[in-house]
């Protein structure tokens, strides 16, 4: 069947932000700057510890929000108010936001399709449940926003990819069928496994392709997405 949309993932596809094995230090960062815009003066490495703890998703993929995961770390017996939350879930995203780097591939191949009449979406997982809101800011930022068609981020239906609820959302979205859709990601778990139990053909992205990987074709550069569609 043909291809009539493409969807991608976000980070470390589109956008470069840190590899999987960087987030403990990204999270102390993160938990740093949040309890600074709390002004709270806690021990740091007991909230790490805490921290990591909550570091776990549940087995049906359901999302665990930043905020209820921040009130339960940093609530100082109730006193922290909704504004306050807001404004804690702001800093936590900033370091990681630090790290963007656009792939310098990624405008062209976003309007390349969008020229050959393929639709578009970003599908993504967000770091520790935050907001899709702040999320679709970083897209404006980055000039990503107004080059897709679709964003859907884990926190629009409360479960995270590999849960199909993500995909589907992108697909009803778009008015396009499973099998009419590619969807590049760079995670074998989240990204291939999600996609093919959703019904989409999936194509992992790896900066060390092999062709045929993971059960699925590999590609190495964002470009490589403009041979595979007509």
């Amino acid at each position: 069947m043909m291809i009539r949309a493409v969807l991608f993932d976000l980070g470390n596809t589109l956008v470069g932000y840190y590899p999987r094995t960087a987030f403990p230090s990204i999270l102390r960062a993160s938990l740093s700057a949040c309890a600074s815009s709390l002004g709270f003066n806690g021990d740091q490495e007991d909230l790490f510890e805490r921290a990591w703890r909550l570091n776990v998703e549940t087995v049906d993929h359901a999302v665990h929000p930043l905020a209820e995961r921040l009130h339960e770390l940093l609530g100082q017996g109730g006193t922290v108010d909704e504004h306050n939350l807001d404004v804690a879930c702001d800093a936590f995203l900033q370091p990681i936001f630090a790290l963007g780097k656009l792939d310098a591939e990624a405008p062209a191949v976003l309007d390349s399709l969008r020229k050959r009449g393929i639709k578009t979406a970003i599908v993504s997982n967000t770091p520790w449940g935050s907001p899709a809101a702040a999320w679709r800011e970083e897209l404006v930022r980055l000039g990503l926003f107004d080059r897709v068609d679709a964003t859907v981020f884990c926190m629009d239906v409360g479960f995270r990819k590999p849960h199909a609820a993500p995909f589907r959302r992108a697909l009803d979205l778009l008015s396009v069928a499973p099998a009419e859709a590619m969807f590049v990601g760079d995670e074998p778990q989240w990204d291939v496994i999600g996609a093919r139990d959703a019904g989409l053909r999936p194509v992992l992205f790896a900066s060390s392709p092999s062709g045929v990987g993971n059960g699925c074709l590999t590609i190495g550069r964002l470009t490589d997405v403009l041979d595979l569609v007509p």
